[in-house]
Formats: structure tokens, C-alpha cells, sequence
């Protein structure tokens, strides 16, 4: 039997822009009425407001304009990535990240597996934090010297990385852009249901970790040298040590700004700009050295910041010809008529349909909870499985979807074929996804 085979990255994606320029053609054109809400700082949809507009197709010439207006979209997440790839390929050079692996390697002889759930568990601790997913892309260059010296194939890389956040995610029990937005809305207590999430949380990382580690176990081949599996190996460099110290207090830092100071992709990228350039002065890289390091990861990472720019303007074109209120309509309006189990089950399969052209899950709750929300009322469903369902459903897409930016740049530096991670990845994500009706059917009879 012929395997699926995406095609390249780019030309995914460009597909993409223009199979949404011709729904605009297709679908009639609608919006719902909005209005600015208090608790979460955005303009959410009035439930019962939608109406047809007149019909504002995008041309295939404006589809092509909107590609580079889903980069300025997207350029605070692009630059962010640029400036983090630069300053992680500065530390790269200083020889510290290589001095760290092998401490780690030495650490853990004979038991390499032990790697995997460490990583993991750290990746998915950061994605339930503050849904960590375009910050994982500059470093994926050290994953993939970790996964090479002890001999994992280079899906593992990503695997730990954003297959751990974005499951970590999905279950959080605290993640501010999703269950935190969807809980306001929903007009829940912040951090309701917490527990009941974290024991599906947990149970979600067994069946993810257990099969990254699965994966690993059987395609292992033998571990590269320090020098083959990083080619940068010999570079020059000193104070090791401290360098690290940076890098890690740079991480501190940069988890106090998000989650207390309410930092901005900006202020990211500031951080992690002036790492890089304290790590190479302090690694003996020079000005110049740290200059030419900076120009080597820009060159590197541009691929890979550039796919998450071509995924925005997906959304720029459906939202230019008016239809994504059309979909989201579409696709809500039947739940109406079920019994309370179906349409939780139902609500979880309208939220993995909408992350296609939706791919922003907090963008996705102020769409879809103040529309859903009454309609649980109605059938006399708990609004936090109502959450539930929003939170699993578009949560697990991030795993699959190829309109999901972060996903395809770290799958893509990563060299790893679309089609090699979707291999990978659905029998995972169905697993996942069976684990998700079996915890909304719980929370419905268990009252959460």
C-alpha cells in the first residue's frame, strides 16, 4: 500500500493559501456581531448574531499579496524566532551547548532512554505554563546533536519538543491562552477543575512519552561522534560553565516575564538578544565573533521562521473573504439537537474541524465559547466540560494540523518529512484523542 507523501513544506502551505482563496468563492460570506469583554481584553462574538454580508472573494493576485501580509501578521512571532536562533547558534559556538550534552551523556550512560521523559516532561511543563510552541524552534539545533550522539532518529528531536508542549497544552490545567481564556469566558473560576484535568494531564504524557520513547527504542542506529553529529564541534570558546549559567538564568527569566509580567513576543526576543550577545563576549567569541554568529543563525533559522508567516496568511485570506464565522456557524449549529454526551463529544470534534483554518487556540475560544457556552445551557451540559471539549479538540489539532506555523518550522528543521511525522504521529494522536472522549464522558458523570 502507496504511503501518503506531503509535498514540500512550502508548497503545502501555498496550497493552503490558495484552497481558502477558493472558499471565498465557495462558502457565502458572514459575520457574527462582537463586543469587547472585560475579563479576557478581546472582542468576542455575540451567540445568535450571525448574518450573511455581501460576498468579499480574495483573488488569486490578493491571495499571493497576502503572503507577505501574513508575515507582518506573524513578525513579532518571526523575529522572535530569528533573534532566538541567533543568539542560541552565538552560545552553540562558544562550545558550551556541546559541553552540556556531554555532561548529559555522560550522566546517563547505558540508560539514554531516561533522556526522552526528562525532556519531555520539561517541554510539556512549559507548554501547560504558557503554551510554549514558536519559542521551541531555535532549539532544535541542540536537540538534534543530543538525539544524534545517542543515536535516536531526528523525529525524536521533535517529538520531545513541540509534540510534548502542545500535549502539554491540551491537558493543562492552568494554561493561560487556552483553558484560562476559555474559563473567562465561560465565566468559570480560574483553575476550576484543576485537579480532574491533571490526572488526565498525566495519564496524556504516559501514553505520549511512552510512545516517543517506543519510537526511539526501535529505530536507534548507532550514536554519532561529537564531531559528526555536530559538525561545529572544535569551535573555540571558554568560561563553559558561566555561559550555561546565563543560558539557564536567561530561561528563569524568561519563564518569570511570561507568566508574571505578562511579557510580549517582543520582550522575548529582546531577552534572548542580549543572551546572546552577554553569552559571546563572556565565551571569548569577541564582538565580531558574536556579530558572525548571530548572521549564521539568522541564515540557518530563516526557513523555518518563514513557514509560520506562509501558515498566518491561511487565516488572512479566510478572514479577508469573511467565511470564518460562515465555518464556524456551519459547523456549531447542528450540536443543538443532541443528547448532552453527544453534543460534548460533538463540540470536541467542531473544535479539531475549526483548528484547520483557525490555528490559534486562544483566537479559537473567543470565536467558538461564547457561542457554545449558551448552547451547553440549553442541552444542560457543565461548561467545563464545554471546556473540555474546546481544550482537547483544538489542543491535540496542534499535534497534526499543517496550518499549525510552529509545528511545520520545527518538523522542517528538524528534517523530517510531513508525511514522516503524520506516520508518527497518528496513532498517538488517536490515542490521545480516545483518552479526551473518555475524560469529557467522565467529567459529564462525575459532574465536574
Amino acid at each position: 500500500m502507496k504511503t501518503i507523501r506531503f509535498p514540500h513544506p512550502l508548497v503545502l502551505l501555498v496550497g493552503f493559501i490558495l484552497l481558502a482563496c477558493l472558499l471565498s468563492y465557495v462558502l457565502p460570506a458572514g459575520v457574527f456581531e462582537r463586543h469587547p469583554d472585560v475579563a479576557t481584553g478581546r472582542d468576542v462574538v455575540v451567540a445568535g448574531s450571525y448574518h450573511r454580508v455581501p460576498a468579499s472573494p480574495v483573488s488569486p493576485l490578493q491571495a499571493l499579496v497576502d503572503i507577505p501580509r501574513g508575515l507582518i501578521d506573524a513578525a513579532a512571532v518571526i523575529f522572535l524566532v530569528f533573534l532566538a536562533g541567533g543568539a542560541f547558534t552565538v552560545v552553540d559556538l562558544t562550545g558550551a551547548l556541546r559541553r552540556g550534552v556531554d555532561w548529559l551523556l555522560e550522566k546517563f550512560r547505558g540508560r539514554e532512554a531516561v533522556v526522552i521523559p526528562i525532556i519531555s516532561v520539561l517541554f510539556a511543563t512549559m507548554g501547560a505554563l504558557e503554551n510554549m510552541q514558536e519559542e521551541i524552534v531555535p532549539l532544535v539545533p541542540v536537540l538534534l546533536i543530543l538525539m544524534r550522539r545517542i543515536g535516536y532518529p531526528t523525529i525524536t528531536a521533535a517529538a520531545v519538543s513541540i509534540g510534548s508542549a502542545a500535549v502539554g497544552a491540551a491537558f493543562s490545567p492552568l494554561n493561560p491562552f487556552q483553558v484560562g481564556i476559555a474559563q473567562k469566558l465561560a465565566q468559570l473560576p480560574l483553575l476550576s477543575g484543576g485537579g480532574f484535568r491533571l490526572v488526565f494531564l498525566l495519564l496524556a504524557l504516559l501514553i505520549w512519552i511512552g510512545g516517543t520513547v517506543r519510537h526511539a527504542q526501535k529505530h536507534r542506529v548507532a550514536p554519532e561522534s561529537a564531531v559528526s553529529a555536530d559538525p561545529g564541534a572544535l569551535a573555540a570558546g571558554r568560561n563553559h560553565g558561566i555561559v550555561l549559567a546565563l543560558l539557564f538564568g536567561g530561561f528563569a527569566f524568561f519563564a518569570y516575564g511570561v507568566l508574571k509580567l505578562g511579557w510580549e513576543f517582543e520582550q522575548m526576543a529582546a531577552l534572548f538578544f542580549t543572551l546572546g550577545v552577554v553569552a559571546g563576549l563572556v565565551g571569548g567569541l569577541g564582538l565580531t565573533g558574536t556579530a558572525e554568529g548571530f548572521i549564521a543563525g539568522f541564515r540557518d533559522i530563516a526557513f523555518s521562521a518563514l513557514l509560520i508567516g506562509f501558515a498566518r496568511a491561511i487565516f488572512v485570506v479566510l478572514e479577508q473573504g469573511q467565511i470564518v464565522d460562515t465555518i464556524v456557524n456551519s459547523l456549531s449549529a447542528p450540536l443543538a439537537g443532541l443528547p448532552a454526551w453527544v453534543a460534548a463529544l460533538g463540540m470536541m470534534g467542531v473544535h479539531t474541524a475549526l483548528h484547520l483554518p483557525v490555528p490559534s487556540v486562544s483566537g479559537q475560544a473567543v470565536l467558538t465559547m461564547p457561542l457554545l457556552v449558551p448552547l451547553s445551557d440549553l442541552i444542560g451540559l457543565s461548561r467545563q466540560v464545554t471546556v473540555l471539549a474546546y481544550q482537547y479538540g483544538a489542543g491535540l489539532c496542534e499535534l497534526i494540523t499543517p496550518t499549525n506555523g510552529a509545528l511545520m518550522a520545527i518538523v522542517a528543521a528538524c528534517g523530517v518529512r510531513f508525511d514522516e511525522w503524520w506516520k508518527f504521529v497518528l496513532p498517538l494522536y488517536l490515542l490521545l484523542l480516545a483518552l479526551s472522549a473518555v475524560a469529557i464522558v467522565a467529567g459529564i458523570l462525575v459532574g465536574v
